[in-house]
């Protein structure tokens, strides 16, 4: 059976942060055990230097927009804003090792996001691949340091990726990577060189992007947008600072929503083994980039135009 043929949703849980790993990684634990639901959890585990992100005003088109009409403020909170500008940058990993633990302990697949959130996002292109290796070396070290076993998995920050990040990435040997956005299934290929690594890409908007789209203002719109949205087999990329926070209540309502309409739910692991039992079944794309609505700057992607 395609594992497109029905109506599913794998949960990529992004934790980009101390607040929301330390807050919204329980809150989300306990909304998904009362709906017995299995997730996959991108853990960042360096420093939060969140606050730095406001640079991004003046490098990343449409990020000022972005930031007003979703209220980002208030989604991600005091002091997150401040962490690395006024405030010194907490070590996630250090700080929120009992978190990352409880959502192995509940049966949640427990995955590699980065070192530095705000670091890889904003200057990746800049890294040369010895840095690229440093970063990247140092979360799978302390993911194997908290959980004491390798990462199987890892999802670039900000999906945020280009051909020296593949490559390091392959040198893991990786059951999957979760670095794009846009389509099904693929084995990416850029800089002359196709990888081998699986690419599974996030295939719904994300709640922060649609919180700036002006015809979705209010939380109704919000609910009937999402309870709409699953057409197949979709990957929703979900925030700890976001729906594991300020808007629990809503995404507790997409939920449920998703629940009565028949929506099953499914690791991304889950949809990795499906995929590559067969293999030859998968297509190969090239790695380029994109922009999406409610998004500033770019994101990496393997769909032909942008899906």
């Amino acid at each position: 059976m395609n594992q497109f043929a029905r109506r599913r949703v794998a949960l990529k849980v992004d934790c980009d942060t101390y607040v929301g790993t330390r807050e919204g990684v329980p809150r989300l634990l306990e909304l998904f055990a009362a709906r017995g639901i299995r997730a996959t959890f991108f853990f960042s585990y360096g420093p939060d230097r969140s606050g730095v992100a406001v640079k991004r005003v003046f490098t990343k088109r449409g990020f000022l927009k972005k930031m007003f009409r979703s209220r980002a403020a208030s989604l991600y909170g005091f002091p997150t804003v401040l962490y690395g500008t006024f405030l010194a940058s907490p070590m996630i990993g250090e700080r929120c090792a009992g978190q990352m633990r409880a959502a192995a302990r509940a049966g949640h697949e427990t995955e590699v996001h980065g070192w530095d959130h705000v670091g890889w996002h904003d200057h990746l292109d800049g890294w040369s691949l010895a840095k690229i290796r440093e970063e990247y070396g140092k979360a799978h070290e302390e993911h194997r340091r908290i959980f004491e076993s390798p990462a199987r998995a890892s999802a670039a920050p900000g999906w945020t990726a280009n051909a020296r990040s593949l490559e390091v990435e392959e040198d893991f040997s990786l059951l999957y990577a979760s670095n794009t956005r846009g389509g099904p299934p693929f084995f990416p290929s850029a800089g002359g060189r196709f990888f081998r690594t699986l690419e599974i890409p996030s295939t719904l908007p994300t709640l922060d992007e649609t919180l700036a789209w002006r015809e979705l203002p209010a939380d109704e719109d919000q609910l009937a947008f999402y309870r709409e949205a699953v057409r197949g087999s979709e990957v929703h990329t979900i925030h700890v600072e976001v729906e594991g926070r300020s808007k629990l209540p809503l995404f507790s309502r997409i939920l449920d929503a998703w629940i009565a309409a028949g929506v099953s739910f499914s690791t991304l692991e889950e949809l990795a083994a499906e995929a590559l039992a067969r293999s030859d079944d998968i297509p190969r794309r090239p790695l380029t980039r994109m922009r999406l609505r409610g998004r500033g700057g770019e994101v990496a992607t393997g769909w032909p135009e942008g899906g």
